[in-house]
């Protein structure tokens, strides 16, 4: 079992002294694979250390990925209810524009019934008027014509008024 509370540096293994006893290990290669063991621990470390960093890193890009994810779905969120309220707002207005040609549209009709009224108002004075002035015109007409009629009449009955007087009188020779 390993103890967790036991941390061993690079450092500690080059300064690390195992003694000298009669037939122990040949310290020339003991030194050689502590310098070995510690280079090892070096190269270790550096990786453990970019390991961390990286994780770090990595940890906080998926921190900020997380929050533009949050604000990514809130906008979308956001933009659906915009665009309900967006379409809701159009539709409303759709109508009120659509009642309001309505109106205009019975306006204009009405205001056209009203002008056709008034036009067979004006045609059917037009035509009283017409028929009074043929009315009179005949009258006129029938007047002038029976006055000739009775000019005419009258210059035949003097014409022979005067031709039988001429003919009563002695001829001056």
């Amino acid at each position: 079992m390993i103890d967790e509370s036991f941390h061993l540096t690079p450092l500690d293994v080059r300064r690390y002294d195992f003694g000298r006893a009669l037939r122990g290990y040949n310290p020339a290669r003991v030194d050689q694979f502590r310098d070995q063991v510690a280079e090892e621990m070096e190269r270790l470390t550096r990786i453990n250390q970019d390991l961390d960093a990286k994780a770090r890193s990595f940890h906080e890009q998926l921190r900020a990925f997380r929050e533009r994810d949050k604000a990514l779905n809130d906008a979308l969120v956001s933009a659906q209810q915009l665009r309900g309220e967006v379409r809701e707002q159009a539709e409303r207005e759709a109508q009120l524009i659509l009642r309001e040609a309505q109106a205009e549209g019975e306006r204009i009709i009405e205001g056209a019934k009203a002008d056709v009224r008034r036009m067979e108002e004006v045609l059917d004075n037009l035509d009283r008027s017409r028929r009074t002035y043929l009315a009179q015109m005949r009258t006129l007409i029938a007047r002038q014509l029976s006055e000739v009629e009775a000019s005419d009449s009258q210059v035949v009955a003097n014409t022979l008024r005067g031709a039988g007087a001429n003919s009563s009188e002695p001829t001056k020779g």
